[in-house]
């Protein structure tokens, strides 16, 4: 009998250690995946030690950045970054921007593409004006070098803002080419003449970037105005002599409202920072020409 007790007690204690052998195998786990993410917070500490060293003993640029995430605690409320980037000859704000990013901070955010002036992705404000960022030569800039947001615009986070309002204007004044003058020949094709192209051919260089609705007071103040890129969209379209007098009616009836072409007060600060050149202003004033003209009756 008394060794039949024996046994059981054997036998409870060898479930108990088998059952603490069971419990401590997570925590050596976790311990060993603690010990790797240590390790490697130690080496990506390091690489932003020698990349602050060789930036510190090279010619350096110093960027002061505004960061802001509505997601994460403690970085709710707005501030800037301090970054100093190692210059090379043809640096851009954009390139370095993504320096900082890969090098110093992996969270830093903001909007790029193309990198080649194209896509309007990188609009931001730096040094108190909006500019392409891969457009713009830190060579011109003064240090430290500010890059903010679009002024006027909501912050998603860090240099991102919403978008959808200059989007939803843009498509208000139907953006796209529509007439009822169409060749009679099934196989005819719409012609247009070199003078007319000329005409239209500053405006198709627009690239929603959003810089000249950020710049325009009135569209700060009044969020309602088209502004200077959805009516210099109009202008492209009200002004191809192949839509015909019908649809260029249309688009006069659309850009003449209450908060269309008669709000803009002529200050040029879209003209100004437009990345392309487009004389938006310029623009702007032909179609309240054009729109005076059209309402005018000689009878």
């Amino acid at each position: 009998m008394s060794t039949q007790i024996e046994r059981e007690r054997e036998s409870e204690t060898e479930t108990e250690s088998e059952a603490d052998a069971v419990t401590e195998l997570p925590s050596a786990q976790e311990a060993r995946m603690r010990k790797k993410a240590e390790a490697r917070a130690d080496r990506e500490e390091r690489a932003r030690e020698e990349a602050q060293e060789r930036a510190d003993a090279e010619d350096s640029y110093h960027l002061k950045v505004f960061r802001y995430d509505p997601e994460v605690e403690g970085k709710m409320e707005p501030r800037f970054d301090d970054f100093h980037v190692p210059y090379e000859s043809g640096m851009t704000v954009l390139d370095a921007l993504i320096y900082a990013r890969d090098t110093f901070d992996s969270s830093l955010t903001f909007r790029h593409s193309c990198r080649q002036a194209i896509c309007g992705s990188d609009a931001l404000f730096v040094n108190g004006s909006q500019r392409l960022g891969c457009k713009t030569q830190l060579s011109d800039l003064d240090q430290p070098v500010r890059i903010e947001p679009l002024p006027h615009s909501e912050v998603e986070k860090d240099l991102v803002v919403d978008m959808e309002h200059f989007y939803d204007q843009m498509e208000s004044v139907e953006p796209y080419f529509q007439t009822n003058d169409l060749p009679e020949g099934e196989l005819e094709e719409q012609r247009q003449t070199p003078e007319n192209r000329e005409k239209v051919k500053m405006s198709t260089r627009c690239i929603w970037c959003g810089a000249c609705m950020s710049s325009c007071n009135i569209a700060a103040g009044d969020n309602e105005y088209l502004g200077p890129a959805a009516i210099n969209k109009a202008y492209r379209f009200a002004m191809d002599e192949r839509e015909g007098e019908d649809m260029k009616q249309h688009r006069l009836n659309i850009i003449e409202q209450e908060h269309g072409v008669w709000r803009c007060q002529t200050q040029f600060s879209c003209t100004n920072v437009c990345p392309k050149d487009i004389p938006l202003t310029e623009h702007i004033q032909e179609l309240k020409r054009e729109a005076v003209k059209s309402n005018l009756k000689f009878w």
